[in-house]
């Protein structure tokens, strides 16, 4: 029995590198300050408003040269105009001026936008009008292999602009924040939120005033593992911030990386209706 029980805790077992500060995080919720470089793939989604407004409404991940991994509720309306949207890359405090135009947005075939993100599929990409080139700012976060598992108690860091309490705004100098968090078993998740809310599309992070929050939405959760940054999980939803019993809630990414790859490994030429019909399928 012993020897069953060590073989389903094998792939949770020495694959993880656990990374911490050596100081106890409040994180996002409470804020500390992210140092330049440390996340390079983190980017800010601008959206525009009416009139001639943007604003910093999510975050993203810089998963390729020209594509950004961020979350479907961050993507509103019916058929969304790439116009609409900027990328801000290799800041750490939001900025318009300089920010890259996106080319194409596509919203996961899945995803209901009337039931938003308690309908699971909360996760979307962007194709960059032009690649970006790597610098020690600017760098594409890893995906994780199919068979990765984020196992409960593995230690990863999630980044973003977002309130620094519920409903209580970043201050400025609007820098941008990280926070390190345990990862939580799906029983816990469930037992928490109820089964009918937490979907296998979904993973659990997060523990009491350590976690994301509102606008943080569509950012990375990575994780350090064999020495490589993967992302596990895009920021999607919670109850409220930080609270000890209800953890933040990530779009698993291994559900989507056959969606994923679908488009990423393609050149632009190939993303056109005919790429759609495929991927969307």
């Amino acid at each position: 029995m012993m020897l069953w029980l060590l073989f389903l805790l094998l792939p949770c077992l020495g694959g993880s590198i656990p990374v911490t500060s050596g100081t106890d995080l409040v994180g996002i919720v409470g804020g500390h300050d992210a140092p330049a470089g440390k996340w390079p793939w983190q980017v800010g989604l601008w959206v525009h408003r009416i009139g001639d407004q943007w604003t910093l409404h999510c975050g993203g991940s810089l998963i390729h040269p020209q594509w950004v991994l961020t979350a479907a509720h961050c993507i509103s309306g019916k058929d969304p105009v790439p116009f609409n949207f900027r990328v801000q890359i290799g800041r750490a405090q939001p900025l318009l001026n300089g920010s890259v135009k996106v080319a194409k947005v596509i919203r996961h075939p899945k995803y209901n936008i009337s039931q938003e993100v308690p309908g699971g599929a909360d996760v979307a990409l962007l194709q960059l009008a032009a690649p970006v080139t790597p610098s020690n700012l600017v760098k594409w976060v890893a995906l994780p292999p199919a068979s990765f598992m984020a196992c409960p108690g593995m230690k990863c860091w999630v980044t973003g602009w977002g309130d620094i309490n519920s409903s209580v705004p970043l201050p400025k100098p609007y820098h941008l924040q990280e926070v390190e968090v345990p990862i939580r078993s799906d029983e816990f998740c469930m037992q928490q939120y109820g089964n009918k809310f937490i979907k296998d599309d979904m993973l659990c992070a997060g523990s009491e005033g350590h976690d994301s929050c509102q606008g943080d939405s569509g950012g990375p959760l990575v994780c350090n593992w064999r020495g490589t940054w993967i992302q596990v999980g895009v920021v999607s939803w919670g109850e409220e911030c930080g609270l000890p019993n209800f953890p933040g809630v990530y779009t698993r990414v291994t559900s989507y990386l056959s969606w994923i790859y679908c488009y990423v490994q393609t050149s632009p030429r190939d993303t056109g209706r005919d790429k759609d019909a495929v991927c969307m399928s």
